[in-house]
């Protein structure tokens, strides 16, 4: 796992040095939803072109708003050489385990891509299966490699999406606005109406309950 130098914006550094190795097809990818109380985990892979450009700058999802999400991961999807989303559901959570079922989530985009990449840029974990040789985690990684960032935008956009969605089966936990997170609201909601089958039991909620 390797620490860079924080800039102030996401850029094709990274990628360069690999482009410039003879490496055509390097994938970015990052998790959405690990650290939630409930909802899916959800990974997605980019791989991007060299002449990539867009509008507005790509940078962490979480450091964008909602309107520039959406915005930024349609630029994206339509210019990348190949995009997978892959999304690991909470019974598949629940058995496993957060940390394992992030893996399955992360290989399974990696197989889903239609172009096999030469090497993976990944934010902070080492995906399991896959050589060390052509993968380098990179910590705080989607605030220092645009395919990075590229991966958590599209990954953010579709997951909020899924639990704007889910909200309408669950509507006491305001999962539209929280989105599976622990907040306040969220934890109130947990007290007074129990978990619901959307939450992760494999976390520590019953204190909440």
């Amino acid at each position: 796992m390797q620490r860079l130098k924080q800039n102030n914006k996401p850029t094709f550094a990274q990628e360069q040095l690999l482009w410039d190795q003879g490496m055509r097809f390097i994938a970015g990818i990052d998790e959405v939803g690990r650290g939630c109380f409930a909802g899916p985990v959800v990974t997605a892979a980019v791989i991007l072109p060299q002449n990539f450009s867009s509008p507005k700058p790509v940078n962490d999802s979480k450091k964008l708003s909602p309107k520039v999400r959406k915005e930024l991961a349609e630029v994206i999807k339509k210019q990348a050489l190949a995009f997978a989303i892959s999304e690991i559901d909470v019974p598949i959570i629940n058995q496993l385990g957060i940390g394992k079922a992030t893996q399955e989530a992360f290989q399974d985009s990696v197989k889903k891509l239609p172009i096999k990449p030469d090497f993976i840029l990944i934010d902070a974990f080492y995906i399991d299966n896959i050589s060390r040789n052509q993968q380098k985690p990179i910590v705080h990684g989607d605030g220092l490699s645009i395919s990075i960032a590229a991966a958590s935008i599209i990954a953010k956009v579709y997951r909020d999406e899924r639990m704007e969605e889910l909200h309408k089966d669950f509507i006491n936990y305001d999962f539209a606005t929280n989105k599976g997170y622990g907040t306040k609201k969220h934890r109130d909601a947990i007290g007074k109406y129990g978990l619901c089958e959307l939450h992760r039991t494999s976390f520590d909620l019953q204190k909440f309950v």
